[in-house]
């Protein structure tokens, strides 16, 4: 009996050893098909610089597929439309295998993918393993997915150099230099690009959304890979936005249809990118006669970035707020932590536990008796989607 189970175990891991050397040469083939790779890493502004990327090189002539990973998963095809990524069960790394096989299908000559592991052992297997890129753009480095990459900005550059190509060209704005990234490319071989404040940006004043460290990091990108500045300038211009961008709504909401500005913010998720976007807010609509209510959806599954919000709210976050009310599943335990958390003079804390976006909106603008400019922080996925799908249908888009 032993013999016949050993027997098997033999025969299902020769399988499965042939199984995966078939794979293995399977992407090999599929990689030699597409010469022209790039990556784009971080923690902010992967989505939008990997499309203001592949919005740049399709300007140029290139045959590009591109994938996002962020607000909403997304293939944009050769020809620049979009369809989104199904994914019948949990996100997983083999995605980007199917990915560049599908480049090799459609012919093209340049992929371009954001990353979308978040472990180090996982950055560096998606890099080196699969995707192989030339050049790799690494946005940002905040802290974020601290349980998983490192509490510290050092450990999570850490993290992020792991993704360095062996030999392959990294850019990152120089703001976001750390040690850890010169001592990645001096491991690997890789070149490392500094990109500088200002450095070939224009003097075009940006849109509403626009972060001026995302589009300096696409346009280094792309003169590296030989873009001309024609094509760079159609292309960032022309490229399409990703669902989860900064974005404004004026309209009438509630039942009763009362004014309201509403602010998109959720794919900035944790504290310091929403101040930047904030900040943003605050210098193109002016809300003096205004009063700020905060939004704050919350996911279950992000704990450490729950807590860093109530350490936030203790630093003086949220002053200037009128009021904040909280949605998702860990808005109860969030607020009583907010309620007792020192530091500056706190705005009015509440949450809000049913179901309807437009129920949402009635409790929102109960807060205030004025018309408020309401700012969405937190989370896209979830409760973000489903109020900003309510806000687009209820509200007209503006761009201050």
């Amino acid at each position: 009996m032993a013999t016949r189970e050993l027997a098997v175990l033999t025969v299902c891991l020769a399988l499965v050893l042939v199984y995966l050397a078939v794979e293995k040469a399977g992407l090999e083939r599929a990689l030699r098909r597409v010469p022209r790779r790039v990556a784009v890493t971080g923690t902010r502004g992967k989505s939008g610089v990997a499309r203001l990327v592949a919005a740049g090189l399709r300007a140029s002539g290139a045959t590009v597929l591109a994938k996002t990973t962020g607000s909403k998963p997304a293939l944009i095809l050769p020809d620049g439309s979009e369809r989104e990524v199904a994914r019948p069960g949990p996100a997983s790394v083999r995605e980007q295998v199917r990915l560049v096989r599908l480049a090799a299908r459609l012919g093209a000559d340049t992929l371009v993918a954001e990353m979308m592991s978040i472990g180090p052992e996982y950055l560096e297997a998606e890099s080196r393993l699969i995707l192989r890129p030339g050049a790799l753009a690494v946005t940002n480095v905040r802290l974020d997915h601290t349980d998983e990459m490192g509490g510290t900005r050092d450990e999570i550059a850490g993290a992020l150099a792991r993704a360095f190509p062996p030999r392959g060209t990294v850019f990152v704005p120089e703001e976001e230099l750390r040690p850890a990234f010169g001592a990645a490319a001096a491991r690997t071989g890789a070149a490392l690009r500094p990109v500088g404040r200002g450095e070939g940006t224009g003097a075009a004043p940006l849109s509403f959304g626009e972060f001026e460290p995302n589009l300096r990091l696409a346009r280094a990108v792309l003169s590296h890979l030989g873009v001309g500045e024609e094509a760079i300038r159609q292309g960032l211009s022309g490229a399409a936005p990703d669902f989860g961008r900064l974005r404004l709504w004026r309209g009438r909401f509630g039942r009763d249809g009362r004014p309201a500005v509403c602010v998109s913010a959720f794919a900035a998720n944790e504290p310091e990118s929403s101040a930047a976007a904030l900040a943003q807010v605050r210098e193109r609509l002016p809300a003096a006669e205004r009063p700020l209510v905060g939004l704050l959806c919350l996911r279950e599954d992000r704990g450490a970035r729950t807590l860093q919000w109530v350490r936030a709210a203790g630093e003086g976050f949220f002053r200037g707020f009128a009021a904040v009310v909280l949605v998702g599943p860990s808005s109860r335990a969030a607020l009583r932590r907010l309620r007792g958390t020192p530091g500056p003079p706190p705005p009015s804390f509440s949450r809000f536990d049913g179901r309807d976006p437009g129920d949402l909106m009635d409790r929102v603008l109960a807060e205030v008796p004025e018309e408020p400019v309401v700012v969405g922080l937190g989370n896209i996925v979830g409760w973000g989607e489903r109020i900003v799908l309510h806000w687009a249908a209820k509200g007209t888009p503006h761009d201050p």
